[in-house]
């Protein structure tokens, strides 16, 4: 029997104890990324060691995140939405006969705070609109894409949705 393979089962099993840092920052584009490196204005997020196979009933929460020491208490503090999605059209939808006007419903979660509004690009050219569920006129046959972007006052990007594409069709009256 070789020994070998005993003595690089046993470094994994030591090396699976050790904790390491883990840090996280979301980009200019709402995108949220997640390293063992540090990066400028990233927060570090530490890891619970693994207690077992089963659910720990009193750590229901895995991750803890702290600033780093470059960030300020007033970004620590300020405001982030945790989703935006297109949910109505949804993905790759073929819709029939919409006479033009297109109904287009978010969901945005928190809801939309007081003074943040939505901008919706419909076939790439930006509109802002009132709220999550609003119309879209002369929309006419064809493939259309749809995303939507939560801005705060300041015009500062909160949170961007995913492209969405969908298809309208019109039957033809001849």
């Amino acid at each position: 029997m070789e020994i070998r393979p005993i003595f690089v089962l046993l470094g994994l099993l030591a090396a699976a104890g050790v904790s390491a840092d883990a840090y996280t920052w979301t980009d200019e584009n709402g995108i949220v990324h997640y390293s063992d490196l540090p990066h400028p204005g990233a927060k570090r997020i530490t890891l619970d060691t693994f207690k077992g196979s089963r659910p720990q009933p009193t750590s229901r929460k895995r991750l803890s995140v702290q600033p780093l020491a470059a960030e300020s208490p007033a970004t620590e503090a300020a405001f982030s939405y945790d989703s935006l999605d297109v949910a109505s059209p949804s993905a790759e939808e073929t819709l029939w006969n919409i006479g033009g006007t297109l109904r287009v419903s978010l969901t945005l979660s928190p809801g939309l705070q007081p003074g943040h509004q939505v901008r919706v690009y419909f076939d790439g050219k930006p509109q802002m609109v009132s709220s999550t569920n609003f119309q879209l006129e002369n929309v006419y046959r064809g493939v259309h894409n749809l995303q939507a972007e939560v801005i705060d006052e300041t015009g500062t990007l909160m949170i961007r949705s995913r492209p969405n594409r969908f298809y309208v069709q019109q039957s033809s009256v001849l």
